[in-house]
């Protein structure tokens, strides 16, 4: 345990840093930003006292705001104001990035990685090029989602299956999206051998993925029943947030060319958007819904091409397949909704190669170019294709490395079985043989013309006639 502590002590010290440079070029203020309209009200509700205001005024991931409540309160201890309670409720999600670094760099430090290769890990985990600009649109809760979602794969693929649901429903509760994750969690389960019924009516580690999908069901429950409680009888924002897009409509995704041109669009802040599109009718109540009902055919497909002996990596491929999906088919993509997969392709990559997680480096930057840089830079058109241009080809490659294998191997706890029922059957031929006198003499025949082994021999001439002499 010393040991381990020593060799994390490092990374531990450079996360801390990372977080203390992001939160002082990320958190400097939140005005005219979704933290002011979203969140702040709600936040202000909660410090003078008003629970019930503070639920009502909850925007569409209410569920973050509750479970970082207990952030927003810290600052009365010391007289903090607005400023303190939005740079406080921050933290918690910049400290899950840093957790999940230190300990990617933990175990690519035990699998022999380079010191490049972790550092390259930890920087992209602490302080991503897309971090800074999701803090500065008032967005940290992206981040909490992201590392909540793919640090319950690896708890899954661990056995550890009421942690794994536990950290799922927390992803969910923070964000509706966190929903991809529940087909990854359940595939990244290892594969387990059969054991007698009582023993598995005893343990709930013998049916991990139910038991992980009531505690993440339950979990996501806390948070979600007091919300609809307050909005019983009318639509609250969370439930408009699954299944409407609004007039939300940008170029990083696939259905911008679908949209109409000659309108005058303007941002929530009334700027004007010079060569904007707006979203077709048909798409207002299609996008949101999409995403998710693609997510069960995708995994059910995943489950019947899984590899037993490579459950994790599947797993993250799985997911990081879908949040990828989840950018290209959402017309509310922003800067922030590549994150999740930015985390899960340099876990996978972390965890499942040896060499430095360079496309996760690669599409980090990408990212920041498409959002960042090209906003302003480049016409809305151009930016779409040239979104498209690099997530057609990175999704076909994820479906590929996903589904375009050879059917995997045979299940463990199958092969068990078979091995168990072989030597029944050849003991007992079927009534249809149609020479069982002839197979019987060649038998006979075979085993008194072969050598009585050595070892056979001196164990029938010790053998006792009765036991126990």
């Amino acid at each position: 345990m010393r040991a381990r502590l020593r060799g994390a002590a490092p990374s531990s010290a450079i996360a801390a840093a990372g977080i203390a440079l992001m939160a002082w070029l990320g958190l400097y203020g939140f005005a005219w930003t979704d933290y002011d309209f979203e969140a702040a009200p709600a936040f202000a509700a909660l410090t003078h006292g008003h629970l019930t205001r503070f639920l009502q005024l909850l925007p569409a991931y209410g569920g973050s705001l509750e479970l970082r409540a207990p952030f927003a309160l810290l600052p009365g201890l010391f007289g903090g104001g607005e400023l303190a309670v939005y740079r406080l409720v921050a933290i918690p999600c910049l400290l899950a990035g840093a957790v999940l670094g230190v300990w990617l760099v933990a175990r690519m430090r035990t699998a022999g990685h380079s010191r490049l290769s972790r550092a390259v890990a930890l920087g992209l985990c602490v302080a991503n090029p897309i971090t800074i600009r999701t803090l500065e649109i008032g967005h940290p809760e992206e981040l909490l989602g992201a590392v909540l979602c793919v640090a319950a794969v690896l708890l899954a693929a661990g056995r550890r299956p009421l942690w794994a649901g536990l950290l799922l429903g927390l992803a969910i509760a923070n964000k509706q999206w966190a929903l991809l994750a529940v087909g990854p969690v359940l595939l990244a389960f290892p594969p387990t051998l059969p054991r007698p019924a009582a023993a598995v009516a005893r343990t709930a580690g013998d049916r991990p993925r139910l038991a992980a999908m009531v505690v993440a069901a339950t979990v996501a429950a806390v948070f979600f029943l007091p919300i609809l409680g307050v909005h019983a009888g009318a639509q609250s924002p969370a439930r408009l947030a699954v299944t409407q897009t609004g007039v939300l409509f940008h170029p990083e995704q696939v259905f911008w060319f679908a949209g109409q041109t000659g309108h005058v669009v303007r941002t929530e802040f009334g700027v004007l958007l010079p060569g904007y599109r707006t979203p077709p009718a048909w798409l207002g109540g299609l996008a949101h819904p999409l995403i998710v009902a693609l997510a069960l055919p995708l995994g059910l497909l995943a489950w019947r091409r899984r590899r037993p002996d490579r459950h994790l990596e599947d797993a993250l491929l799985l997911l990081a397949l879908l949040f990828l999906l989840r950018c290209a088919l959402d017309p509310w993509d922003n800067v922030y909704y590549p994150f999740p997969f930015l985390i899960a392709l340099l876990a996978w990559e972390a965890l499942t190669r040896r060499r430095p997680p360079v496309l996760a480096l690669a599409a980090s930057g990408a990212a920041w170019g498409m959002f960042v840089w090209l906003a302003h830079h480049a016409a809305a058109d151009l930016r779409s294709a040239i979104f498209l241009a690099l997530v057609l080809p990175a999704t076909a490659g994820l479906a590929c490395a996903v589904y375009g294998r050879p059917g995997s191997a045979p299940h463990p706890a199958r092969r068990h079985r078979d091995r168990r029922a072989k030597p029944v059957a050849r003991a007992l031929p079927g009534p249809a043989d149609p020479q069982p006198a002839i197979r019987s003499s060649l038998v006979k025949r075979l085993s008194a013309s072969a050598p009585s082994a050595v070892t056979t021999t001196r164990s029938s001439m010790r053998t006792p006639r009765r036991p126990g002499r």
